[in-house]
């Protein structure tokens, strides 16, 4: 035997399965699917939570309570340490503010709500849905106000853009 033997008759991949080519190839007639069923039709394809006819999963086990997420509220997350870095001098830092400076994005939010992560020294009056206490004890001891406004609703980025136009 020769080295260049040893590789003879090995593939790289495995040819597949030539099926319905006749009788002698022992996958003939019905190509390895059997007679009838839906098994055995074309375009067949199995769920991966069928359980054969049995009662799925998700209906034998009993239901407990409820979610009510299509009322959850999302809001967008601020930080006291975020204020300080972004504000220079103090002011009034309400939504349009924190847009124009590039700390809230988007629009898929139901306001905004201050936490209290990190120290605040200038006398902000911060305009938000919501306050975390402690976020809102930080503002009030640096001389600025925690004032809470109602969040009205989403508003779309063209209305934005043509009021500021």
């Amino acid at each position: 035997m020769q080295l260049h033997d040893v590789t003879q008759g090995i593939q790289r991949r495995k040819k597949r399965k030539r099926v319905g080519r006749g009788v002698g190839s022992g996958h003939g007639k019905t190509s390895s699917k059997g007679h009838k069923g839906h098994s055995s039709r074309q375009g067949f394809k199995l769920s991966p939570l069928f359980e054969g006819g049995q009662i799925s999963l998700a209906r034998r086990v009993p239901k407990r309570g409820f979610f009510n997420g299509a009322f959850k509220k999302h809001y967008a997350l601020l930080n006291i340490g975020d204020l300080e870095v972004v504000f220079a001098q103090a002011g009034v830092v309400d939504e349009a503010a924190l847009r124009a400076k590039g700390v809230v994005k988007g629009y898929a939010h139901d306001g905004i709500k201050v936490l209290g992560d990190g120290e605040l020294t200038k006398a902000l009056e911060v305009h938000a849905t919501k306050f975390s206490e402690s976020a809102a004890a930080k503002i009030v001891a640096a001389g600025g106000k925690a004032v809470v406004v109602p969040y009205i609703g989403k508003v779309k980025k063209d209305a934005d853009e043509a009021a500021a136009s």
